[in-house]
């Protein structure tokens, strides 16, 4: 498996599960592995975290899964905000953690660096993060990349707004975006 690859096939899922590709096929057709269908053909996508979140319920061994250390990359234009909060994700996770300061870097960093989540600040200085979240949502090679809003006092209602706009969750300081990541990815380490 490619490093950097979100997105299985089911002939990966099947040389990881040690299964034929019909098997794999038959989890997803009646709903025990989920994931989506390639517009006009037949071919079936598995993101990994289903794959995981699949081989735990089902108590498979996950060691063989050689997906490496989840990637995230941070989306804030103030170089202190950025630091504060890679050391507060570090603190806590071994994640491969990359920053970047703008919008165009966010979008050449998504497309190179494949992250799992994209942990934007929401008051960052000339960042849109709107336009970015948009982008993500519809770049079919980063539909699965699971996108946390942070933002200081964020109301209740105001992060349930920012969901309905398709982000995954929403953190209201750098101490929770851990917990939020693992929620996001459904990967618990």
């Amino acid at each position: 498996m490619a490093k950097g690859k979100n997105v299985l096939t089911t002939g990966d899922v099947a040389k990881i599960c040690n299964v034929a590709p019909r098997t794999v096929s038959k989890w997803f057709d009646n709903g025990q592995l989920k994931g989506y269908r390639i517009p006009g053909s037949k071919d079936r996508r598995i993101p990994i975290g289903e794959l995981v979140r699949f081989m735990k319920a089902h108590d498979m061994p996950t060691d063989t899964l050689a997906v490496g250390k989840l990637r995230v990359l941070v989306v804030d234009s103030d170089p202190g905000d950025a630091a504060n909060l890679v050391n507060a994700i570090a603190a806590k996770a071994d994640y491969e953690i990359r920053t970047v300061d703008n919008d165009f870097e966010a979008g050449i960093c998504a497309g190179k660096f494949a992250p799992h989540v994209i942990v934007i600040n929401l008051f960052a200085q000339g960042i849109d993060a709107a336009e970015i979240c948009r982008t993500i949502r519809e770049t079919e090679e980063l539909e699965t990349v699971k996108i946390i809003a942070l933002a200081r006092g964020l109301s209740e209602s105001e992060g349930e707004m920012l969901l309905r706009q398709g982000y995954d969750a929403c953190v209201r300081d750098g101490a929770d975006v851990v917990r939020k990541i693992e929620e996001a990815t459904a990967i618990i380490y």
